[in-house]
């Protein structure tokens, strides 16, 4: 699968890579390698805790041998000579090393001793444990800030057609769920079971050496567990495959429902989508029960080959290891054991944060399509501020890459014109004939595939898109008001423009008045998609944000569509003040709102069939003066979209 195709990525949460993959690892460093220090601070923490976690057992045996009758263990001869030798210099030698410790100073009884030393060790140790953790989490949590702030920064820089295939759903996860998998791998997974497997060996190579005849019985189980545990990782994956698969499709049917929840009311589908919901919902159950149940198998398969290993160590220990050495393997063989406990979860952590890892890079390796070929726009003929040209363009919303001239489906063929500084242009034409397409080309939310498109005299190829979008104001038919006060909305959050700046372009498009009386006037806060305003004030709105920020080319894409009469009366008047001065390109359905600009354009299945004012298009009798005389005589009833539908379904 490509890492750069959008349409692979759609469905790509389905899918599960490794638990371990060192690719992935090398392109997260990068990330982390800022905060080394924090790093290194927590592998030279395992030391010291690696060996408090052995010394309360040795504590415990100082304690035994000074209290219980030690067993003549003289060996017969021979390997089992060897071996108590070995256990005698290994232990004397870790007793003579503890001896200033571990022997009562005078005053003090040796068993109250003893448990001082064990309790002062226990705190020392969960210490040092709280300042190991905290160091784990916090270098993850810094590290992926880094990251979350990468993909939300490239993120904004692609285009346009990549939103048009990617669900947001799964944008947001990327940003949110999948960097703080990354995350938890750092704080919980990746660390803990490379700690984990040290830890084992070292309580391994600590028993051999104290006794290698009973380590070998102790460790005679662990074949059987590695089987187990190779079994395990092999069920846990396709169950955690398909808890997630499940997951996912309800994440979608949520999301899909609450945002059609007004169609889901109006059509009655509310005990359909229960239905469907409840489907999804037991299939989600089901897997997780698969997980439970590999999840508690391998818990079980560990707690009983640890209890059989206790149960070796006392059979095998007695006769050739001292008490307080078979009560250090009891405590060692348990805490050996421990890790394998939590490997569905640490595996789980793995897996997840694998997953979430390779889907953030696969947006990431997703290059922008509309990317800026220049760092500072050019200087330009300070003459031509405003001038608007579109030169031979075609363009189509696939990938014309290899595709046949004929099988192409082309939105725009030809299409040449020029607005010039200050001049007021209209775009009519049936749904799908292009006229959004012509804006969406003009602020370079897409490329041309042919041709060229120039404002102020530059090729918008050759000016930085925010040096493009500041020289062209849109108002768009479907208005977004973000959160956030009515005047942070119409000011956009530029610094530069203040109170008396927004007052200003609220007045001048008579949206001041209703405004003052909201709850709080321009504070008042804008809820999730503007709820809390209706559409004819969203968009009056819109055309107060666009008068403040002052471009000099101004853009209506059907800015007046869903304002009645009444309120397109006064609308008009503000849209008189906002083209005042500027270039403006309008495009309307709606023949009425367009009549005194200087041009009309007129498009056909994406070519410009006719130019012209309204009195000479109409003198013209053409395809205009057939749209006016159908939306006159139907009184508005027929929309120019139906008047001449285009042969097949494509985007605007």
């Amino acid at each position: 699968m490509s890492a750069a195709d959008p349409q692979s990525e759609a469905f790509a949460e389905d899918e599960l890579g490794k638990a371990y993959d060192t690719r992935i690892l090398m392109r997260l460093w990068p990330y982390v390698r800022p905060y080394w220090r924090q790093v290194a601070a927590t592998l030279l923490l395992f030391v010291p805790l690696f060996a408090l976690e052995l010394a309360p057992a040795w504590i415990v045996k100082s304690g035994i041998d000074h209290v219980v009758e030690v067993y003549d263990l003289a060996p017969a001869a021979g390997e089992e000579g060897a071996a108590t030798t070995v256990v005698s210099t290994f232990g004397e030698r870790v007793d003579a090393a503890l001896a200033g410790v571990l022997d009562a100073p005078e005053g003090w009884a040796l068993a109250a001793w003893l448990a001082f030393v064990y309790v002062i060790t226990t705190l020392v140790l969960g210490l040092l444990q709280y300042v190991y953790q905290v160091l784990m989490a916090s270098t993850g949590q810094y590290a992926m800030y880094e990251l979350r702030q990468h993909v939300f920064e490239h993120i904004q820089k692609l285009q346009m057609s990549y939103f048009d295939v990617i669900p947001v759903g799964r944008l947001v996860t990327r940003a949110t769920n999948d960097v703080e998998n990354v995350a938890e791998m750092f704080a919980q997974g990746l660390v803990a079971l490379i700690t984990d497997v040290i830890k084992m060996f070292g309580y391994a190579a600590v028993l051999i050496l104290l006794q290698p005849k009973l380590a070998l019985w102790s460790f005679a189980i662990v074949p059987v567990l590695a089987v187990a545990a190779f079994f395990f990782r092999l069920k846990v994956r396709e169950a955690f495959r398909e808890v997630r698969v499940r997951i996912a499709r309800i994440n979608t049917y949520i999301q899909e429902s609450v945002t059609g929840m007004k169609v889901v009311q109006l059509f009655s589908r509310e005990a359909r989508n229960r239905k469907e919901f409840d489907a999804m919902n037991a299939d989600h159950r089901d897997a997780w029960h698969k997980s439970i149940r590999y999840d508690s198998l391998l818990f079980a398969t560990v707690e009983v080959a640890g209890n059989v290993t206790i149960a070796v160590i006392i059979w095998a220990g007695t006769g050739i290891a001292e008490v307080g050495i078979m009560y250090v393997f009891i405590d060692y063989m348990q805490r050996f054991f421990m890790p394998l406990r939590d490997l569905s979860a640490k595996y789980s952590v793995m897996q997840s944060a694998m997953a979430g890892a390779e889907r953030i890079f696969q947006v990431l390796d997703t290059e922008p399509k509309v990317a800026d070929r220049v760092e500072e726009a050019p200087a330009g003929d300070p003459s031509k501020r405003g001038l608007v040209e579109f030169d031979h363009v075609w363009f189509s919303y696939q990938d014309t890459r290899g595709v046949p001239e004929d099988e192409v489906d082309w939105i725009l063929r030809d299409v040449s014109f020029t607005v010039d500084v200050g001049r007021k242009v209209a775009f009519v034409g049936a749904t799908g004939a292009g006229k959004t397409t012509i804006i969406k080309l003009l602020t370079r939310l897409y490329d041309v595939d042919r041709g060229a498109v120039r404002v102020d005299g530059i090729d918008v190829r050759d000016l930085p898109q925010q040096d493009l979008r500041r020289r062209v104001a849109t108002v768009l038919q479907d208005v977004f008001l973000f959160s956030g006060s009515v005047s942070r909305n119409i000011a956009l959050g530029r610094g530069d423009l203040d109170e008396a700046a927004v007052l200003r372009a609220a007045r001048a498009v008579e949206a001041d008045p209703f405004i003052r009386r909201l709850p709080a006037g321009y504070e008042t806060e804008v809820f999730e998609r503007g709820a809390n305003f209706s559409t004819g004030q969203r968009q009056i709105l819109s055309f107060a944000r666009a008068l403040a920020h002052d471009a000099h080319i101004l853009v209506l894409d059907e800015a007046t569509s869903a304002i009645d009469t009444e309120t397109e009366a006064a609308i008009q008047r503000g849209i008189h003040v906002l083209m005042e001065g500027k270039t403006a390109i309008a495009i309307a359905h709606r023949l009425s709102t367009i009549r005194d600009v200087d041009t009309i354009h007129v498009l056909k299945d994406g070519r410009l069939v006719e130019s012209g004012s309204h009195e000479v298009l109409l003198a013209r009798g053409g395809h205009y003066a057939r749209l006016h005389r159908l939306q006159s005589e139907n009184q508005g009833g027929v929309d120019v979209a139906d008047a001449d539908p285009p042969s097949s379904a494509r985007p605007a």
